[in-house]
């Protein structure tokens, strides 16, 4: 019979002791045994590994894993998805939430790391929602301001889309699977109802309200807080003028579309961490074994697009995930299982 996971990973520390040798604190002071432990693994990578991840869609389940294996040999650690927002169905169908968790519950069994998102839909309308009109529409200003005031229509909304949510989350909670956790993404970017909002009664507000929400409300303690921004460039604010507070963050990560891995933008995000982890949130294309050894601090990357993509990148993608530099599936120190199952299609 196998060793559960965290006696696995227990059982690995003893013979490696430098591994969880770590001993940091989640934001969370109540957070679970399992979140405290994979915060201090990643923490005690932090400027030697990046953990490989993909991210999935709700309507393919977990289908693109198999889908890097085929391309890469390899599997990724970290399986990604989101929570969605579109009709039943469709790419992100809110329909596909229960077999979302219930997948994350098998993965987590099997030893990936599971990172969860949500394209929030716009706390002045009913899911199911179009991407373009909700996700990407306007708040005015007062519906802003409303939207932090008990009693109101938008703020009873938002904590009625948030409840639905952290419903969800709760069954991993007593799954006791941790979650890397990184809402409201790309804040620093004007294309979301959420994003471009300066000072304290912007981002950080709802940011804060969102973190007391699921944890002093719901107490879910299985979170680890990630702060996800986007590349800054022309028309994308500094990282700085969007954070909510180290008391709120756990890992701090950056989206990276266009900037071809600027050095800049690592620099700028890697000042405000501080010791704190880093990620590569999203990634339209891998980065290559040169840029991560410029850029050490980067934790994890998560690869967005479908996995085909990666035969116009195959030098880069066999090269990344053959480096020892990047950890994949196999290697992570808890890992007992010779094969990963498959479950898709999961609707």
């Amino acid at each position: 019979m196998k060793l559960p996971h965290l006696l696995l990973a227990l059982s690995f520390a003893l013979i490696n002791p430098q591994v969880f040798a770590q001993d940091v604190a989640p934001v969370n002071p109540n957070a679970t045994p399992k979140a405290k432990e994979l915060l201090n693994y990643i923490y005690s990578i932090s400027g030697k590994n990046t953990l490989s991840g993909q991210h999935g869609v709700p309507l393919d389940g977990s289908k693109r894993l198999f889908e890097v294996f085929r391309h890469t040999k390899h599997y990724p650690a970290v399986f990604g998805q989101d929570f969605g927002f579109s009709p039943e169905g469709t790419w992100d169908g809110i329909n596909f939430r229960q077999q979302i968790v219930d997948e994350a519950m098998r993965r987590h069994t099997e030893g990936f790391i599971i990172t969860l998102m949500w394209h929030a839909v716009r706390p002045t309308e009913e899911e199911p929602v179009s991407f373009g009109e909700s996700i990407q529409g306007e708040l005015t200003e007062q519906e802003w301001k409303d939207l932090f005031i008990p009693g109101t229509e938008v703020h009873e909304r938002w904590e009625s889309q948030v409840d639905v949510i952290a419903w969800f989350l709760k069954q991993l909670h007593r799954a006791d699977v941790p979650v890397l956790w990184r809402p409201y993404h790309e804040m620093n970017g004007p294309w979301f109802w959420w994003g471009d909002k300066k000072g304290e009664e912007g981002y950080k507000k709802l940011w804060i309200m969102l973190y007391e929400r699921l944890v002093n409300f719901h107490g879910l303690n299985n979170l680890i807080w990630v702060w996800n921004a986007n590349e800054v460039k022309p028309g994308v604010g500094a990282y700085k003028d969007y954070y909510p507070g180290d008391e709120y963050v756990d890992f701090l990560a950056t989206d990276v579309y266009t900037e071809g891995f600027s050095q800049a933008n690592y620099d700028e995000l890697l000042s405000l961490a501080g010791d704190k982890p880093m990620a590569l949130g999203e990634v339209g294309s891998l980065p290559s074994i040169e840029v991560l050894e410029a850029q050490p601090r980067w934790t994890w990357f998560m690869y967005w697009f479908e996995p085909h993509r990666l035969r116009e990148q195959r030098e880069i993608s066999l090269s990344t995930y053959s480096s020892e530099q990047v950890l994949s599936f196999k290697e992570l120190p808890w890992i007992n299982v010779d094969e990963i199952t498959s479950h898709w299609p999961v609707r």
